[in-house]
């Protein structure tokens, strides 16, 4: 028998959820037990094959680690970690420099270090280019730690994007920007929001397909 956390809510169905190798079922109040477990049994195979991907990634997590020598994606693009002669963090367009004699941990900070750095100075950029095409205007561009979230809108019209997301190439970042510029006119994913997404990215389709396999990747290294 399959183990699995039971949430109860107002619910109407049952929804099946696997995260960090943990299976959670979110059942109706009233739902009686029987029929939950008949629920999970028949869905065992299935659960059995995303837990072991799951368990998988979560191992992967544990071993990320970074040292000298390795390399990093910034926007796309890898670039290797070096020991620089200043005891600085810094990104000078052909490395991530780090002060010398660090241990994995400390060089992982000191690389986010770089990555919110340079995402402050490239993504609000971005944000205002595409925001003068679309004929919008954000009250705010702020850069935040999100970790399951690229970017957001909110309803005062603040464009919150992830530091992360200075990880991907550029045909992804502007998908994501053009993506939360379109909530401004459209608070929804309705047929007219995506149609203002492709007047400005006609090919927004291939570039979401990009993101999604860098969010496999990113599921797998640690960079909290």
């Amino acid at each position: 028998m399959i183990e699995y956390v039971l949430t109860r809510s107002k619910r109407k169905t049952l929804a099946l959820y696997i995260h960090d190798g943990t299976v959670e079922i979110r059942a109706p109040l009233k739902m009686p037990q029987r029929a939950i477990d008949e629920f999970v049994a028949s869905k065992e195979k299935w659960i059995r094959s995303k837990l072991a991907v799951s368990k998988e990634r979560m191992s992967q997590r544990e071993s990320f680690s970074l040292t000298y020598g390795d390399t990093v994606t910034y926007r796309g693009n890898e670039y290797p970690i070096i020991a620089g002669d200043s005891g600085r963090v810094g990104f000078n367009g052909e490395s991530f420099s780090v002060p010398p004699g660090m241990t994995p941990e400390q060089i992982k900070q000191a690389c986010v270090h770089i990555y919110r750095m340079l995402a402050k100075r490239v993504l609000p950029d971005k944000v205002y280019h595409y925001a003068k095409l679309m004929s919008v205007a954000p009250t705010a561009v702020k850069i935040n730690n999100a970790k399951t979230r690229w970017g957001s809108c909110s309803q005062k019209k603040s464009i919150n994007l992830s530091w992360r997301l200075i990880i991907a190439e550029d045909d992804v970042i502007d998908f994501i920007v053009v993506h939360e510029l379109a909530h401004i006119k459209e608070m929804n994913h309705s047929e007219r929001f995506w149609a203002i997404v492709q007047d400005i990215l006609p090919n927004y389709n291939e570039r979401n397909k990009k993101l999604r396999e860098l969010q496999k990747r990113l599921i797998c290294e640690n960079w909290d």
